[in-house]
């Protein structure tokens, strides 16, 4: 209801709207301001404008790649701020709209244009815009032939990890935000690199075990499993037993797998800022029940990245930017 107010308020005060998006795009139109609420209602329950801010420069991105020009995002913001006044309670509105002010106030310095996530100066740069290039051509089987061809002549597989597949990722990801494949692309190419990741399982599961556990997963609604799917990996290289839940993972289930196994280490992924309450509901819960009073949680993912203390305020052991860290910390925390 709010998202259509603010749509109907917006296009009568701004009618040159319809040249950008049409009238068949006025879906879309609704769709950006419902994920203006989304994200805004996130941030204010985590407590940190920077989530929102964040958000706020990823849509200046987007948009301006359909042609949406930063005018139209500042008003449709100004919109937002002004209905939120009007309908929620003093306090509410005060919060929100110092939220929305602030990334107002951001929002002429954010860029927007974003630079390649690939770099083929590195170690296996050009592999990784190799294995890239074929991806979106379509050709799944040769790019696994690609990445399968250098482990075999001795590329180092985390580093097969993190400048192929992580970073080739990171660039579809850029890729769809600036409107240059489309999300099938972007599925296709994910889907492609998580069968690809199976095939070299051989030469993961041939380490020593150090008697470390670790249960990982993706909380309840996020999909986006690959980045810590490939953390797990990790640390089956460097010998823990891991026992990784997947995407979409209920919390009850994490809490009961954690009871079974009994872990070091709780990873737990958040790859949207949308999912970082269900990440601390998934905290308290760790730590109301007796039997996971000995595990320690370390989270991840981008929105913790954003706020580099966001880890804290949801009651989390620790942090980490990616699997190294992530392994790094694990062994500190234990």
């Amino acid at each position: 209801v709010l998202a259509a107010a603010i749509t109907d308020r917006h296009y009568r005060e701004n009618p040159q709207l319809k040249a950008p998006y049409r009238p068949t795009l006025r879906d879309l139109y609704l769709q950006d301001t419902e994920n203006h609420l989304r994200y805004l209602a996130e941030a204010i329950a985590a407590g940190r404008t920077a989530l929102f801010a964040d958000y706020i420069a990823w849509a200046k991105v987007r948009l301006a790649s359909l042609g949406i020009a930063e005018e139209d995002l500042a008003h449709n913001l100004r919109v937002l701020r002004e209905v939120l006044a009007d309908e929620l309670a003093d306090e509410a509105s005060a919060i929100a709209v110092a939220y929305i002010d602030q990334g107002l106030a951001q929002l002429p310095a954010m860029p927007s244009q974003l630079p390649t996530s690939l770099n083929v100066e590195s170690e296996l740069g050009d592999l990784g815009q190799r294995y890239l290039d074929l991806l979106l051509a379509g050709n799944r089987r040769g790019a696994s032939q690609l990445v399968t061809e250098a482990v075999k002549d001795g590329a180092p597989i985390k580093t097969v990890y993190i400048e192929v597949f992580q970073n080739s990722q990171y660039e579809i990801g850029r890729l769809w935000q600036i409107n240059e494949i489309s999300i099938a692309q972007e599925h296709f190419c994910t889907a492609a690199t998580q069968l690809i990741i199976s095939q070299l399982y051989p030469y993961l599961f041939s380490h020593d075990k150090n008697g470390r556990r670790l249960v990982v997963a993706c909380v309840g609604g996020d999909l986006h499993e690959l980045g810590v799917r490939m953390v797990a990996d990790f640390f089956e290289m460097e010998g823990w037993d891991t026992f990784y839940l997947g995407a979409n993972t209920p919390s009850d289930s994490v809490v009961q797998s954690v009871i079974e196994h009994q872990p070091h280490v709780l990873g737990v992924s958040a790859t949207m800022t949308y999912h970082v309450q269900t990440v601390a509901d998934l905290i308290a819960q760790v730590r109301r029940t007796p039997e996971c009073a000995e595990v320690k949680i370390l989270v991840g993912g981008y929105p913790f990245g954003v706020d580099r203390e966001l880890w804290r305020q949801i009651g989390a052991d620790a942090m980490a930017d990616d699997a190294n860290d992530a392994i790094a910390t694990a062994n500190q925390l234990v």
